[in-house]
């Protein structure tokens, strides 16, 4: 059974309210006194009115048909949509925290500083980097300011360095960030494994190359074998290599991207590092460099004197990426959760994502296509492109009919290399018996009648919705 809601236009009564201010004591004047008389409303405007006890039960009710993690399991390959542990939310309301202003002078924000300052060295360590930048506010954000330092390091050096290799398992967000950093895209194919082409990588790699951009472990879940190779071509081509952090929750403190050869990264504190996201934010994406690329970061970086922390610029910085330090309350969280765990704690967490993904691809591979074979890393890809042909059955439907069973979707049709591809990540925060109930959900649905996924969702508060027209017309107001 559908369970609805109506809007509040529909709850209205006439006269219904939920405040009663006081009369106004300010002294009343003529129409047209303040504000030009053609400014002026005729008529009351067109608001609901309800009581607040009403207001507040539609939004509560509102809030419990939603998804979330904190209510749902969120499989969304790519995305790492954990479970943020509440000690984290915590820290962050602080007021030594949260009461602060970014215009104080630093010496009334030492503790602030100083935690910045100490994040800053977590994430340098954990990614293998000299030093780090807090500034970027995502994942794109950070691509981009990445880009934006290999081309200012190029320029000074006199080399003109036009075109970034992008492997075509790659995020969206990567050959759209170096295009809009001025540069030309090349596509390199992947190989029948899932790793990058090496051959096709060698055919493209010239003096015109600026740097490869790389995820690892990849979008397939898998990782790049061939990562040592790939960063001596690159290296011997004059290129630099640069590590998209997506997908870093399957590697803390078991590999670091600066020991395989890359020379930036960025990374996703909204995912790795458990900070809630989704609907365009909150987010954080530092940025790490090794080498000379250290003085090309966005500045000011902290840096400590003695007992006393400050901010400076580096030398050769491309300027600030945004105003002030970046999303602090965001990097609050980010610290709060690498102080939990430790060391050790963040290993278990990257084996515990691995154990579950492999867990949930061996068991589901008999009922779908596994387009790529053999271990994963913290996610894995799986194709419907065989219920497809058999029955007509495809991504969509799968993804659609979840919801029916109280799980969201798994991303779909991503990566674009694999047809009707569903990318699944369970993170390490699921226990068995959520992994167990999504799997057999999975498989239960893979041989239903294929009418019934058709036309699924049937236990939403509205069905199948034409997404082209959704996209294209949206209806955003309320006819009065």
């Amino acid at each position: 059974m559908k369970t609805c809601e109506s809007t509040l236009f529909e709850k209205s009564r006439p006269g219904r309210r939920g405040t009663m201010p006081p009369e106004t004591d300010c002294p009343k004047v003529q129409p047209g006194t303040l504000l030009p008389a053609a400014m002026l409303r005729q008529t009351p405007p067109a608001l609901p009115e309800l009581s607040e006890l009403d207001v507040m039960r539609h939004f509560t009710r509102l809030s419990q048909l939603n998804f979330s993690v904190d209510t749902h399991f969120y499989p969304l390959g790519s995305c790492t949509m954990k479970y943020n542990p509440r000690v984290n939310e915590k820290a962050a309301t602080l007021p030594g925290f949260a009461a602060i202003h970014p215009l104080q002078p630093e010496s009334t924000v030492q503790g602030a500083l100083g935690l910045m300052h100490s994040l800053q060295d977590c994430l340098a360590e954990i990614t293998g980097m000299d030093a780090i930048t807090l500034q970027p506010s995502a994942g794109a954000h950070g691509e981009i300011t990445a880009l934006f330092m290999i081309s200012r390091y190029f320029q000074d050096k006199g080399e003109k360095r036009t075109r970034v290799l992008v492997p075509d398992s790659s995020h969206g967000t990567n050959p759209a960030s170096a295009a809009l950093a001025g540069f030309e895209v090349v596509t390199i194919p992947s190989n029948a494994q899932g790793g990058v082409d090496l051959e096709a990588l060698r055919a493209h790699l010239d003096p015109s190359v600026a740097c490869l951009m790389l995820t690892n472990p990849s979008t397939l879940g898998l990782f790049e074998t061939g990562i040592e190779e790939i960063a001596s071509l690159v290296h011997e081509a004059g290129g630099l290599l640069y590590y998209d952090g997506a997908n870093m929750n399957a590697l803390m403190g078991l590999a670091r991207p600066g020991d395989m050869g890359f020379d930036l990264v960025h990374l996703n504190l909204h995912k790795t590092f458990s900070t809630p996201h989704g609907g365009g934010g909150p987010g954080a994406g530092p940025v790490g460099a090794r080498g000379e690329l250290v003085h090309y970061l966005p500045g000011p970086r902290v840096v400590q004197d003695g007992e006393t922390f400050r901010t400076e610029v580096p030398r050769h910085s491309i300027g600030r990426v945004r105003t002030f330090w970046g999303n602090f309350l965001v990097l609050v969280r980010a610290y709060a959760y690498i102080r939990t765990l430790g060391a050790q704690g963040l290993q278990d967490v990257s084996r515990a994502a691995v154990l579950a993904a492999n867990y949930m691809r061996v068991r589901l591979q008999d009922h779908f296509d596994l387009p790529y074979q053999g271990t994963c890393m913290h996610e894995f890809v799986l194709s419907a492109r065989n219920l497809k042909a058999a029955r007509g059955i495809r991504a969509t439907d799968v993804a659609k009919r979840l919801l029916d069973f109280g799980f969201h979707a798994p991303t779909i049709y991503f990566p674009l290399i694999v047809e009707e591809a569903l990318m699944i990540e369970p993170t390490e925060t699921e226990s068995l018996e959520t992994m167990d109930a999504f799997i057999e959900a999975m498989r239960t649905l893979a041989e239903e009648d294929p009418q019934v996924l058709h036309d699924a969702p049937h236990t939403r508060p509205v069905g199948r919705l034409d997404e082209t027209r959704a996209a294209r017309k949206p209806v955003l107001v309320w006819p009065e």
